[in-house]
């Protein structure tokens, strides 16, 4: 139990130097300080008590030296050693000097990878109504891993009923919903994994027409061949390199791709795609890269749509949460070896 003035120990992870290959827990450090649970008179900062906090992949091109993606958005601008490392998250107000929040409110936005959290401003914080759900769910499925998958889909490749889609990664956060999604809306739907369990999951209880498992074939082009004999009308692109150059060479025309990740390169520079640019002209393929932040036009269509569909049992809500601010180098590093199946997720403390 905590209150207004009282000092407290705030435990909380940041980065050791810049991460530019594939993290490892010696690039982490867990740090301790003391947090005076008040703000100064006029000031409109609020203090937070982090509650669950999303693991996201691209905060790895956040922590590297250079990447052409820090000056691209707020979101994405460099972590530097020894920082606060903010992330999307849950948490309830324990101080507030700002009118829009009082002690006791749910919020949710960018908190940090803490127990506690000091938002100046109280920027990017909302309040949350959890609407009956789990806390969690308001981190990913109704957080921004639901509004990327709905958004990318929709808004992006803008499906029509008994297309044919392909997502990669698709036992991922944002995967496994596109899948679902465009499963509910009427398109014949398959995805690609990285483990057996994975691809049973997908096909068995997920809803996916088929999955294989990437690892286990030697030529993706022909694969996809296989499972998309008549070609795919869209991809949804969470991986890049070898992946994408074989969905492009499957696409039919006016194809269309959503580039929504490309976690092959974010642990390899190296790793690019090369799409052959004569099936790009010639099929009339059109290929987006997007973020979260494009497509918060239609987020009030997407809660709608979501949370109507949990209601009716009509999607599964895939979590993989881990306990404890110790977790978090764990829970991130499991990201780029393939540890997660669904939303990654670190709850620090009970509501």
């Amino acid at each position: 139990m905590v209150s207004k003035g009282m000092e407290v120990i705030n435990r909380y992870v940041t980065i050791k130097a810049h991460i530019d290959g594939e993290p490892q827990d010696s690039d982490f450090e867990l740090k301790v300080a003391a947090l005076r649970l008040r703000v100064e008179p006029g000031s409109d900062d609020v203090i937070v008590k982090n509650l669950h906090v999303s693991i996201d992949p691209y905060q790895l091109n956040r922590m590297k030296s250079y990447s052409s993606s820090h000056k691209a958005i707020n979101f994405a601008v460099a972590i530097s050693p020894g920082m606060d490392i903010d992330a999307y998250g849950v948490g309830r107000v324990v101080v507030s000097g700002n009118q829009e929040f009082e002690e006791g409110d749910l919020v949710v936005g960018l908190i940090s990878w803490g127990e506690y959290s000091v938002v100046k401003g109280g920027n990017m914080l909302r309040k949350l109504d959890p609407m009956g759900f789990p806390l969690s769910y308001h981190v990913g499925i109704l957080g921004f891993s639901g509004l990327t998958a709905h958004g990318g889909l929709f808004q992006i490749c803008k499906p029509n009923k008994g297309e044919k889609v392909f997502v990669s990664a698709a036992s991922g956060s944002v995967g496994n919903l596109v899948g679902q999604y465009a499963k509910l809306f009427g398109c014949y739907v398959v995805g690609s994994a990285g483990s057996k369990q994975k691809v049973n999951l997908l096909k068995e209880k997920l809803g996916f027409d088929d999955a294989f498992n990437y690892k286990e074939e030697t030529d993706l082009k022909s694969t996809l061949k296989r499972y998309f004999p008549d070609g795919i009308d869209i991809h949804f692109d969470n991986v890049g390199s070898e992946m994408l150059e074989a969905a492009v060479a499957n696409m039919n025309p006016f194809g269309r791709v959503a580039v929504c990740g490309a976690i092959s390169q974010y642990t390899n520079n190296g790793k690019r795609a090369a799409p052959d640019l004569l099936d790009i002209v010639y099929k009339r393929i059109r290929i987006q890269g997007f973020l979260a932040a494009d497509l918060m036009n239609g987020h009030a269509d997407f809660i709608s749509m979501t949370r109507d569909y949990l209601n009716d049992g009509k999607i599964h809500v895939i979590e993989d949460i881990s306990q404890g601010v110790e977790s978090f180098p764990s829970a991130f590093i499991g990201l780029f070896r393939g540890d997660n199946v669904g939303k990654k997720i670190v709850k620090i403390a009970d509501d």
